[in-house]
């Protein structure tokens, strides 16, 4: 054993990237001592090329760094949505850790547990779904010409001349060679697209990896930027906003799989076509705030007119129905260690984040709004109170 654990010749140990030993004797809080009194006031008019130059400066690093973000725009996102499920997950391996289940361990738990379930997910409802949205799109154009014959359209037409316009607006949309060539552009770029998102996603997770896996140290580097005499403030605030981003992201997914499961039940139950698509559909929007489980209704009780009105209108009676008891009940129980943020900061949160970076923009919006508040209620309020 002894010659095991000897090194190999000629190895050289890892080099770690360590934190720098914080210098000893140093007392909190104190501030060190300076040889030279502020500048004076007027000293930028004694100076004003000097105060110029360093004005042009701060100007053109300014616009370097618009650059920098305006052509980065997709890889901030990525790194945005590896750092969200990295807190995501983060409490799932915390937990684990209390269960004196080694970190690495862990994740490595974590990690295979969900990429069982999304193994699981494609090996059975990405058949289904290709399936019926096949079917979906076969049955479309046949619903369209029923439609256009129907009383109602007809009655419309003899009025608007709807089938006038829509005719010539095609026309003009042919005559068009840019449109056209638009089009077969698009079509072009689908591959590019797919392949775009494909890379994105294996970047997405490998980022959630390595975020998860150093969560400890990112933190604690962090924690080392703030000022020595209010590290134990900024460490215990850092806490309690990623302990909240992590127990929302887990709990608008049980909301979400309620959800979903709620909805697949009712329309199985009620023979609405294509209800694993649809719950499929249901779980995605679910995870908008506010609007999703509206917008995912009207998908739905669009699809079962296709079976009645009848059957429409006791989908959007009981759906309407769950979506207040979830409300009302089931987010509040869901969410009491998460985020908590007023309705209307809620609202305009999600509208914010949704107009700047759209689907991901509105998730993550609810939770940003939850640490601006706590910083503003913990850090102004209080020093306001003091004053």
């Amino acid at each position: 054993m002894d010659k095991i654990r000897q090194p190999v010749p000629g190895a050289q140990p890892r080099v770690r990237f360590d934190l720098p030993v914080e210098a000893a004797g140093t007392t909190s809080g104190a501030p060190e001592p300076t040889d030279h009194e502020p500048a004076a006031a007027g000293s930028m008019f004694r100076h004003p090329i000097y105060f110029g130059f360093m004005g042009t400066v701060g100007v053109g690093i300014a616009l370097f760094l618009s650059y920098i973000l305006a052509n980065t725009e997709s890889l901030l996102l990525w790194i945005v949505t590896a750092l969200f499920i990295a807190l995501g997950l983060d409490p799932v391996v915390r937990w684990l850790e209390r269960r004196k289940v080694p970190r690495p361990l862990g994740i490595v738990l974590v990690l295979g547990a969900l990429l069982g379930l999304v193994a699981i997910f494609f090996a059975t409802l990405i058949p289904t779904i290709v399936e019926q949205t096949t079917q979906l799109v076969t049955k479309a154009p046949g619903w369209i010409n029923d439609f256009l014959n129907s009383n109602f359209f007809r009655q419309l037409d003899v009025e608007y001349h709807v089938l006038d316009t829509i005719n010539e607006q095609v026309a003009k949309f042919f005559q068009n060679a840019q449109a056209v060539g638009g089009i077969f552009g698009g079509v072009l770029g689908v591959g590019t697209t797919i392949a775009n998102a494909l890379f994105g996603t294996l970047i997405v997770l490998v980022l959630s990896l390595y975020f998860l896996a150093s969560m400890p140290g990112i933190k604690k580097w962090g924690y080392r930027l703030a000022p020595r005499s209010r590290r134990a403030r900024v460490e215990e605030l850092s806490e309690e906003i990623t302990r909240g981003v992590g127990n929302y992201v887990i709990g608008q997914v049980c909301v979400a799989a309620l959800n979903a499961s709620f909805a697949f039940i009712l329309m199985t139950i009620l023979n609405v076509p294509y209800s694993v698509l649809l719950a499929f559909i249901v779980a995605l929007l679910a995870f908008i705030p506010l609007v999703g489980g509206m917008l995912a209704a009207v998908v739905v009780i669009a699809v079962s007119l296709t079976g009645g009105w009848q059957t429409a209108l006791i989908y959007a009676i009981c759906y309407i129905a769950y979506l207040q008891f979830e409300a009302y009940f089931v987010s509040p129980r869901v969410m009491q260690k998460a985020v908590a943020v007023p309705g209307a900061v809620a609202v305009i949160s999600v509208i914010a984040g949704g107009s700047l970076l759209g689907v991901l923009g509105a998730l993550i919006a609810i939770p940003t709004a939850a640490a601006v508040m706590l910083l503003v209620r913990e850090v102004f309020i209080s020093r306001q109170d003091k004053n």
